[in-house]
């Protein structure tokens, strides 16, 4: 079975993986060879191992593939992670980072935090789990050195306003941010553009420069990533 993988031009630690017959996928090295997060393909190649990178399960693979223009996650990068859930976007994102960086992985709901140490954590030395509420940044401030990035994904009203809180206490001036703004998690009765222009505007009042808006279907429905820059 023949195998290209070629280096993303625009994102470093982002490749495309090509096997043959099927169309070129995302893809990252795994920073934990041998081990997957949700069953997703490892090829190897010239003694590298890489990981297929699914963007109907990770928010961030559908807005590359919907056009993202720029992706500030980069190598040796400090992330703060606000809803890690099971730990599938982060891992990708532990890839991109490699032995240099940090993800420091927000999650709230202790079940889910059992499943995101013992399948994702255990195995990434990289990656820093903290089980506590994304609303209330103050209590794990201790736990948090500066962020280049702040990777937003929760199921919460005022998603916008959180992330800025959050932003106020962790990111380095001229940081970006990267918010996945879930509509129906908001509001189910409202219409999601109205919902999007909100948290939006939520942004702008916060000293962030909204940079570029995804619309993320068909991975997901009633969801968007706004990249927006910090500008205090």
């Amino acid at each position: 079975m023949a195998i290209e993988v070629e280096a993303h031009k625009l994102f470093p630690g982002v490749y495309w993986a090509q096997l043959e017959l099927e169309k070129k996928k995302l893809a990252t090295l795994n920073f934990a060879p041998g081990h997957t997060v949700y069953g997703e393909k490892l090829v190897k190649i010239e003694g590298n191992e890489y990981r297929s990178w699914n963007p109907f399960r990770s928010k961030l693979a559908a807005a590359i593939l919907n056009g993202l223009k720029k992706l500030p996650i980069k190598p040796g990068h400090k992330v703060l992670y606000l809803g890690a859930a099971t730990g599938t976007t982060p891992s990708y994102i532990s890839d991109i980072i490699e032995q240099k960086g940090r993800v420091f992985c927000i999650e709230f709901s202790p079940r889910v935090f059992r499943e995101l140490i013992d399948r994702v954590c255990n195995y990434r030395q990289n990656m820093i789990p903290i089980l506590d509420d994304a609303r209330l940044p103050e209590r794990y401030r201790m736990f948090i050195e500066e962020v280049d990035e702040i990777y937003c994904d929760i199921a919460q009203p005022e998603q916008a306003k959180i992330l800025a809180n959050n932003a106020d206490m962790f990111l380095k001036s001229k940081g970006w941010v990267l918010l996945a703004i879930k509509a129906r998690s908001i509001n189910v009765a409202e219409e999601p553009t109205k919902i999007y222009e909100k948290e939006l505007q939520t942004l702008r009042e916060r000293s962030f420069d909204v940079d570029q808006v995804i619309q993320l279907e068909p991975y997901d429905k009633d969801h968007i990533m706004v990249l927006a820059k910090y500008t205090k």
